[in-house]
């Protein structure tokens, strides 16, 4: 069997906490708590919980907040959860680095189902048959060092990111629909979120396009979805 997932969950409210605590160790994980902001920042940093399940609407520091000065330490995967279900505010979250979100209330299977969906992704296996790929001059891949650089200057990328461009590389030249990336990218259950998929390749070509509103690396086929150039090929 493997190491025990540690789970961190924040939230100002105790039973909130107590209901995802109890859930979570009936799935099997360990649960550490933070009841504010502040003490997520020192629990992530002290404890390495393999997963954050953060809560957006706290008093003092909220968790759009947190999140960002999360991200300023740690790549560890982070669901947002929320009372709202506005769109705005899903994509802030993304935009600041979560993985998910998901919005209160929510029953246990649907978080259970998220959280493992996120850990999988986390998971992800970074070897590649090439060990370094040339895209062109000013563009090169080494997935088995999880480096991308561009322009000869080394482009960091968040876990997700990364995830999407190693699919669209590893299937360079054909067209990849919005379902089937969405799938390999987020999983399964993640097939019909296609504005996560809008987000991040518009992350992506402004991180390694010259002119992202006019992309050489990444097309989109509308309607269907996208298709990294055939550099093999020069198409």
């Amino acid at each position: 069997m493997g190491e025990t997932k540690r789970i961190l969950v924040v939230d100002d409210e105790p039973r909130m906490r107590r209901f995802m605590h109890m859930n979570l160790d009936l799935e099997g994980y360990h649960v550490i708590e933070a009841s504010n902001g502040l003490e997520a920042i020192t629990r992530v940093r002290e404890d390495l919980p393999a997963l954050v399940l953060l809560d957006v609407m706290m008093p003092e520091m909220d968790g759009f907040e947190a999140l960002r000065m999360i991200r300023e330490i740690s790549n560890v995967p982070v669901i947002m959860l929320t009372v709202k279900s506005d769109e705005e505010d899903k994509v802030r979250g993304l935009e600041l680095g979560a993985d998910d979100y998901v919005t209160k209330p929510f029953g246990p299977r649907e978080m259970a189902s998220r959280i493992k969906a996120v850990l999988r992704r986390a998971e992800m296996p970074t070897s590649s048959d090439q060990s370094i790929i040339k895209v062109d001059d000013r563009f090169q891949i080494d997935f088995n060092h999880r480096q991308v650089v561009v322009d000869g200057e080394a482009i960091k990328l968040r876990p997700t990111e990364y995830r999407l461009l190693y699919h669209l590389v590893n299937n360079a030249g054909w067209t990849m629909p919005h379902e089937t990336l969405l799938a390999k990218v987020w999983g399964h259950e993640y097939r019909d979120e296609t504005h996560y998929l809008r987000l991040y390749i518009t992350y992506l070509r402004h991180k390694i396009e010259e002119d992202p509103s006019n992309p050489e690396y990444i097309h989109t086929e509308r309607g269907v979805g996208y298709r990294f150039v055939d550099f093999e090929k020069g198409l």
